[in-house]
């Protein structure tokens, strides 16, 4: 027997639009996420509509963002001056807002909610009963994952978002994780079914990130075309560390000028973030108590075409966040043929293969993170069996794959909740709720 497939879906990302450009505010991999899969759920001949909120009193209600893709901008609250850890009290503004726009439409117009973050899991909740579809739900990040492991000056995940995130997790009809060790850590720390959790690998636009060359992406970005340029790409805040890659680059970068190698320099793109909000020029500051300013370009979030370019610029670009669901940076680099360094953490041991696409560091110590970039700038040659590595490693990750699996999830979401309404019809809803919660506390106590 076939499973069902959605005809329309509504996708939830409260804090972010995937219409946002990645590396600076709120925006990053989870929009890359929505908007990916999105497109290329909609190319399947699902109709999507994307639900954020909108940041500016120009944003239209509804915006057709390609062909069956519509972006609904909720207002809640103020357009401005609110970021992610404001939004909680903006929920039940923005729940209204996909209640009225859901019920301007014929009764059954969604056939199942996709939420992304816990926000976004919190709204989709209250929509899953009001409209009677599934919900399924990706987190991206976990607060107790983040917690586990904070940076040095970041600040730890409000209890609130816990609680939000354990609500979220035990009502959601099907769970996306990115790799197994996010499932372990769903069933670990917050008590999740296992039965209700796909893992679902993301991928990377294999058209857009690309091998070419080295020498006409630097004289289009306006870098030495001499200099050994190590990359990092992402928000600049704590969680992701670049000031790790900076201070172990430093003694690098002078020990090469002084022997007369080649110079080593770091390229950073990307814009403050989260707590580097409060700092929003601590590299800049960084690079000049060290001595390396010379040494150091930063540039602004690029769009995806000119990342290509950033990416194949690169001799090794370096992942040293503290928690990652996955990375897609990783990803996206080794597509293009270049080889990354990165923290041993979260999905990263997935998205890198350790010893063939590039190489892990365990923890976060300044001193392994010298020893590491000077193990693979000092050999062009293995840095370069490793960029054919890396190249062979990213093709494996695609977003089709990564839409397969999400249909897939889908389809079991819609099949079990079936059965759970024909359930409810059986025994009644008092019964039927009686007996998930008796199932919550199972799952959350092992018994």
């Amino acid at each position: 027997m076939s499973l069902p497939r959605p005809r329309r879906i509504a996708l939830i990302s409260v804090h972010t639009s995937p219409l946002a450009q990645p590396g600076t505010g709120d925006a990053g991999g989870l929009n890359v996420y929505v908007w990916q899969t999105a497109q290329r759920l909609a190319r399947r001949g699902v109709k999507v509509e994307i639900f954020t909120r909108a940041t500016s009193s120009g944003d239209a209600p509804a915006v057709g963002a390609a062909d069956g893709i519509t972006v609904r901008h909720v207002v809640a609250g103020p357009f401005e001056g609110l970021d992610k850890r404001d939004l909680p009290a903006q929920l039940c503004a923005f729940t209204a807002g996909v209640m009225r726009a859901e019920a301007m439409q014929r009764p059954g117009y969604y056939d199942l909610i996709h939420s992304h973050y816990w926000l976004s899991g919190q709204v989709g909740w209250l929509a899953r009963e009001r409209w009677g579809v599934p919900l399924v739900h990706t987190a991206h990040t976990l607060a107790a994952v983040k917690n586990a492991s904070l940076a040095e000056g970041d600040s730890a995940e409000p209890r609130l978002r816990v609680i939000g995130e354990q609500q979220v997790i035990a009502e959601a009809d099907r769970l996306v994780a990115n790799t197994d060790t996010e499932a372990g850590e769903l069933t670990g720390m917050y008590g999740a079914d296992p039965g209700r959790i796909d893992v679902v690998t993301p991928g990377a636009d294999l058209d857009c990130y690309t091998p070419g060359s080295r020498a006409a992406a630097r004289a289009e970005l306006g870098l030495d075309p001499d200099a050994t340029l190590v990359t990092f790409v992402g928000r600049i805040q704590p969680l992701k560390a670049p000031d790790v890659l900076i201070r172990a680059a430093a003694p690098l970068i002078e020990r090469f000028r002084e022997a007369g190698r080649t110079p080593v320099r770091l390229l950073i793109v990307g814009g403050p973030s989260g707590s580097g909000l409060e700092k929003p020029t601590a590299l800049i500051d960084l690079a000049a108590g060290l001595g390396i300013s010379d040494a150091v370009t930063f540039l602004p979030p690029q769009p995806s075409t000119r990342l290509a370019q950033v990416y194949r610029a690169s001799d090794l670009v370096a992942v040293p966040s503290y928690s990652e669901s996955f990375g897609l940076v990783a990803v996206e680099a080794q597509a293009c043929g270049v080889p990354v360094l990165a923290a041993r953490v979260g999905g990263l041991g997935v998205a890198v293969a350790d010893g063939r696409s590039g190489m892990l560091v365990d923890g976060h110590q300044i001193a392994d993170w010298t020893t590491a970039l000077d193990k693979m700038l000092s050999d062009p040659e293995q840095l370069a069996v490793l960029g054919r590595g890396a190249r062979d490693h990213a093709a494996q990750f695609s977003w089709e794959h990564t839409t397969d699996a999400l249909l897939a999830s889908y389809a079991r979401a819609m099949d079990s909740f079936a059965d759970t309404a024909s359930l409810r019809v059986a025994v009644g809803p008092q019964l039927l709720r009686a007996t998930r919660r008796w199932r919550r506390r199972r799952s959350r106590t092992g018994l």
